[in-house]
This record gives structure tokens, C-alpha cells and sequence, in this order.
């Protein structure tokens, strides 16, 4: 079923077309997504909190969705604007459409809209406030509640998606039943500890797969709590929101990378910014954010090229990395930090997803580093 909806920017800026999905409104920071599949694993990315996703591709919802690609347990993003959405589903593996999996999980959609000159704007202008809303007759009313909503500078939305209490994690990658060719899943020989800010499932499954057991913790879990655990590696995860303001993760990562401190460190995306604030670089807005799965990442220690999946609106400042730590990935868009590593120390992070699913795959190897610095440790 679909209705008359209206995606209403803070500029002023009115995209008219069919809602489906859950029949609500919604009102969030509105960004666009160059990937051309994977649009479940990105609606159900806890780091999308807060954001209404925009694809930029044609055609979203052929495959369908199922329960094994979801990055969460629920859907935790804003809303999706699409150009079309596929009213057939085509894939074995579907148990639904997308427009049933999104109303189930009460979120709204709205496709039949111009995602061109949408995801134009956005570029032109920056990642700006905006709703999907059923009321497309009563727009001024619509664009006074948007200009109304906080922006993203500022706000700590880890606490939407962070996990309330601790659990183990023990999952491998999905494999096909019938694939010979897979790898066998290696004994579970090291203990992780990792904080949940927002974190993915494939996270956990790429952690698995190089040999780790995983205890996920809350958010504002303390470095005390964590070193109790006697981990023999940390891990810190993605996540939505502006870094500067989860000052308590800030603050225990400073303890748990303190002069004495040697357990191994890991960090992706929102855990690659808090391990950079508590290091004592800044953290600044990007203008409409990096969002996609051809973003090439030159690695500064190897000269070697990867094409990496990106999700972030928020960025490490080169320029304010302390002495000691040094910049190891570098974006050859625009030249924004993608990776930190401390001298001579077993603590490291990136701003893009090793892990993406369904891919690229480039930089599954920051994981068999992460074990080998876990392996040297011992």
C-alpha cells in the first residue's frame, strides 16, 4: 500500500511522492548513499541513528529481505528515500519485501522522487534536516517541526543503539550450506572485549572469524570493567552521532590506552574518532559525510589502494594528531583521515568498515592484524 508523501527539507526544498513503509512521520538528518546493493545492511546499520538514508541508486528492494544480512536485531535508521522501489522480489533467500520488512519495523519510506537532484542538493549544501511525512498537504507545518529538531552537532546518539547489558558473541559469517570452499571457522583461541556504540554483526562475525570469542559490553562500560574481563584484545565499535560528545567513552578509552596499558586496540568508525579524542586530535563535521561502497583508501604504510565502504559524517583532523601518533590511511577523495595507529604500540583504528557486507572486501585485512597483534602480545 502506498500514499501521497512528501520528503521536506530545512532549505525549503519539497520532493513529493509515495510513502510506504510504516505510515509515519519522521524527522532526521537526511544523507545519501552511493552503494548500489546492501540497502538492508544499511537500513539496519545502528551508525544510520538519527538519519534518513537517500540511495542514490535507481532501484532498491529486488532482493528483498531476511533476517541473516540484518547488521541489528532492529531497524534503527530514520527513513529511506528511493527513486523506485521494486514492487518483485527476486532472491532465494527473501522472506519479505522491503516495503513489508520496513513497516514491520515502523519505518517509512518514500520512493517515486527525483534521488538525482535530491542527493544533488545535499551535495551542493551539505547533509541537512529533513522528513518523510504523510502530511505532504500541510508542508509549512511540516517544515516548522524540521527547523525546529536538533542537528547533528552535538548529539550523543549512542545510547539509542548501545546494547543494555553485556552478552557473548560466537556467530561466524553466514555460509551456504552447501559451500566447500569456505574456510572452516578457526577455534575461538582470544578473548575479545568490545564496546558496543552502535555495533554491526558482521562486525562480530569478521571477529570470529580470525579466532575470537566476543563479549560485547555497553557503552558506558568503564576501563575498569573492561580490564577485569583480562581480554586479550579491545575493540572499539562504530556508531552514530557527534564523537565529541560520548565523553564517557572518551574517557575510558583514554584509561584503557594509558602509558602501561598494553592490550591490543582496535577501533572502526565512531571507535576510530573516540580513540582519536582520546588521544587528543579533534573531530570536525564533514559537509554531507562519506556513505558508500567505492570510497578508495590509500594505506600510508604499504602505498597499496583499497576500495572501502564508508559511514560517517564526522572526521578525524590530521592536523591535531599528537605526537606519537601517526595517520596511516589516507581518503584520495578528499584527503581526510582514515586510519590512526599509535608508534610502537598495538593500538589502531580506521574511519571506513573492514567488515562491509556484502562488500567490498578489500580491508578484511585490518582483522588477521588485529589477531596477530593479540598472537605477538602473548
Amino acid at each position: 500500500m502506498t500514499w501521497d508523501a512528501a520528503l521536506v527539507l530545512e532549505n525549503g526544498r519539497v520532493f513529493r511522492g509515495r510513502g510506504f513503509g510504516a505510515r509515519v512521520e519522521s524527522i532526521a538528518e537526511v544523507v545519501f548513499n552511493t552503494s548500489i546493493t546492501g540497502y538492508q545492511e544499511i537500513v539496519s546499520d545502528p551508525s544510520y541513528a538519527g538519519q534518513i538514508v537517500v540511495m542514490t541508486a535507481p532501484e532498491i528492494g529486488n532482493v528483498g529481505a531476511n533476517p541473516e544480512d540484518l547488521e541489528t536485531k532492529r531497524i534503527v535508521c530514520a527513513g529511506l528515500a528511493v527513486r523506485e522501489a521494486s514492487p518483485i522480489v527476486s532472491n532465494w533467500r527473501a522472506s519479505g519485501g522491503l516495503g513489508e520488512w520496513l513497516d514491520a519495523g515502523g519505518l517509512p519510506g518514500i520512493d517515486d522522487i527525483d534521488t538525482r537532484a535530491l542527493t544533488r542538493v545535499l551535495r551542493d549544501e551539505g547533509a541537512m534536516r529533513g522528513a518523510i511525512t504523510p502530511h505532504a498537504a500541510e508542508i509549512d507545518a511540516v517544515l516548522a517541526r524540521v527547523r525546529a529538531a536538533p542537528t547533528m552537532d552535538g548529539l550523543d546518539l549512542v545510547p539509542r543503539v548501545t546494547c543494555a547489558a553485556s552478552y557473548e558473541w560466537d556467530q561466524p559469517s553466514w555460509r551456504a550450506p552447501d559451500d566447500r570452499r569456505a574456510p572452516p571457522v578457526p577455534p575461538a583461541d582470544f578473548h575479545v572485549v568490545a564496546y558496543d556504540y552502535g555495533i554491526k554483526e558482521n562486525i562480530l562475525r569478521q571477529l570470529r572469524d580470525v579466532g575470537c570469542r566476543v563479549t560485547v559490553v555497553p557503552a558506558t562500560t568503564t576501563a575498569a570493567d573492561v580490564l577485569a574481563r583480562k581480554p586479550d584484545g579491545i575493540f572499539l565499535s562504530n556508531g552514530p552521532g557527534d564523537p565529541a560528545a560520548v565523553t564517557y567513552a572518551i574517557d575510558a578509552v583514554k584509561t584503557l590506552v594509558a602509558p602501561g596499558q598494553n592490550t591490543p586496540v582496535f577501533g572502526i568508525c565512531l571507535g576510530h574518532q573516540i580513540l582519536g579524542l582520546a588521544l587528543g586530535a579533534k573531530t570536525f563535521k564533514l559537509p554531507f559525510g562519506h556513505h558508500g561502497g567505492n570510497h578508495p583508501v590509500k594505506d600510508l604504510t604499504t602505498g597499496k589502494v583499497e576500495i572501502t565502504a564508508q559511514n560517517h559524517g564526522f572526521a578525524v583532523d590530521p592536523s591535531s594528531l599528537p605526537a606519537g601518533v601517526q595517520l596511516t590511511h589516507l581518503n584520495l577523495y578528499d584527503n581526510t583521515a582514515e586510519g590512526i595507529a599509535v608508534d610502537g604500540r598495538a593500538i589502531f583504528s580506521v574511519q571506513y568498515h573492514p567488515e562491509a557486507s556484502p562488500g567490498p572486501h578489500d580491508a578484511s585485512y585490518l582483522f588477521r592484524r588485529f589477531r596477530a597483534a593479540m598472537e605477538a602480545r602473548r
